[in-house]
């Protein structure tokens, strides 16, 4: 049997399998997708595959996975934890989330995530889980030991909006701070048949890792009314670490293969309000040895909002040779409960009735506020605005300084000062010129 990780690495590669054999029978497209494999062919590079804990590259499904995985240059949900940490900043909601991300081969990813926004300052927490049944047997086919090979990743958050203000939006900053663990299960001694105690520990493994983003938002072209801004543009360093691996071992720790590595810049665009496009490149990188990277990914993706409770997604992605197209749909069951299935096609495989599907439900649990804070602040600004016409810039700039109080960026207030006390001003020259004459 298999006694080192080199030997059971054939778990490994199901992480990216183009598709799961079923009994249903799969439509003829040999001539097409032959076509598509050698189209893309070229953009299989001889370093893929090289890195471990792939498991970091596996979507958990959701928003992000139906838009083609293009989601630095947007990360509007709970989803940015995977893709753009300065995001939380931003968010108008407090959410939680859970996803189900059925991949390939009976493995699968399961996710739990929530994030808060305090004014201006943004933090999140997930854990998410992947795993894989590990079954071994002996030469006569018995069954002997059975289990999951895992890959547990924990994830914490904090981001800020420097500079944010009422006409330029800041700029939003944010880290991740990552552990992962390996857990392979024990196997046994082939002579004996019985299950070799700490054998799993010593090819186990723990990495540790950083993510960093940053956001910026900005108004061009744009079609409707909305305080949000409808151009953002991302960038982010995911997965920037190491790992160890040979725990419990008489040689000790040594340092594991690379980490999944990768730079992203991503720009999202939203031109009418129920529509959004979005697009992303991705770079993978080899922090051990610079010169063994993967080939470059890119990925885009369109979102249409048909109705305000239901909308439809799809994205494309090119990644390693491997295009894949996925398709979505969001729908709220309650008021504050969006859910999202995903279903992911790899082109470059028979088209099966079922490549994989991922499902999520996020739940928006307020905004701590911020409406009606903005509530506050949009009623006194429109006292100020009828005090000026009116002529009485004295209660103006009381009603203005009122909203200075409660947002000390918001610009039309302090332009609307200015202009009050320049009124004012003008007022006593004409009065002292009067009184000398």
């Amino acid at each position: 049997m298999m006694k080192t990780l080199e030997r059971f690495r054939f778990l490994l590669p199901i992480f990216f399998l183009p598709a799961v054999e079923f009994s249903v029978p799969a439509l003829d497209l040999t001539e097409v997708t032959t076509k598509l494999s050698d189209t893309f062919s070229s953009l299989a590079g001889e370093n893929e595959g090289t890195t471990a804990y792939r498991s970091l590259l596996i979507p958990s499904g959701g928003r992000a996975e139906s838009l083609g995985t293009a989601y630095t240059g947007l990360s509007d949900d709970i989803g940015y934890l995977e893709y753009n940490p300065a995001a939380s900043s931003v968010l108008e909601q407090t959410e939680t989330a859970v996803y189900h991300n059925a991949w390939i081969a009976d493995s699968a990813m399961e996710t739990l995530a929530g994030t808060v926004r305090i004014n201006n300052a943004g933090f999140g927490a997930g854990i998410k889980c992947f795993y894989v049944p590990f079954s071994e047997y002996n030469i006569f086919g018995e069954r002997v030991a059975g289990s999951y090979y895992t890959e547990t990743t924990a994830i914490l958050n904090a981001s800020y909006n420097f500079l944010a203000g009422y006409n330029f939006k800041g700029i939003a900053v944010g880290v991740n701070a990552k552990a992962t663990w390996r857990g392979v299960p024990d196997y046994t001694d082939n002579d004996t048949d019985t299950i070799i105690s700490g054998s799993g520990l010593a090819q186990s493994g723990l990495a540790l890792a950083g993510d960093i983003g940053i956001m910026m938002r900005f108004n061009a072209g744009k079609l409707y009314t909305s305080r949000e801004p409808n151009l953002r543009i991302g960038m982010n360093l995911l997965n920037a670490g190491a790992a160890l691996t040979g725990f419990g071992t008489t040689t000790g720790t040594r340092l594991d293969d690379p980490l999944p590595t990768s730079a992203a810049a991503g720009v999202s665009y939203r031109p009418l309000k129920p529509v959004l496009f979005t697009t992303e490149f991705r770079q993978p990188l080899n922090l051990q040895n610079l010169t063994e990277y993967e080939m470059w990914s890119a990925g885009a993706g369109v979102s249409v909002q048909i109705t305000n409770f239901f909308g439809v997604l799809g994205g494309f992605l090119i990644k390693g040779g491997n295009p894949r197209i996925s398709l979505g749909s969001e729908f709220k069951i309650l008021k504050e409960v969006q859910m999202n299935v995903n279903y992911t096609l790899d082109l470059t495989s028979s088209l099966n009735p079922i490549n994989h599907i991922s499902f999520s439900a996020k739940i928006k649990l307020g905004d701590n506020g911020r409406a009606e804070k903005q509530k506050l602040i949009d009623e006194y600004y429109s006292e100020g605005l009828s005090s000026f016409a009116k002529g009485d810039f004295t209660a103006a700039i009381d009603s203005w300084q009122k909203v200075l109080k409660l947002d000390k960026l918001y610009d039309p207030a302090k332009e609307g000062i200015k202009s009050a006390q320049n009124q004012l001003l003008l007022f006593e020259r004409i009065r002292d010129a009067q009184f000398l004459n």
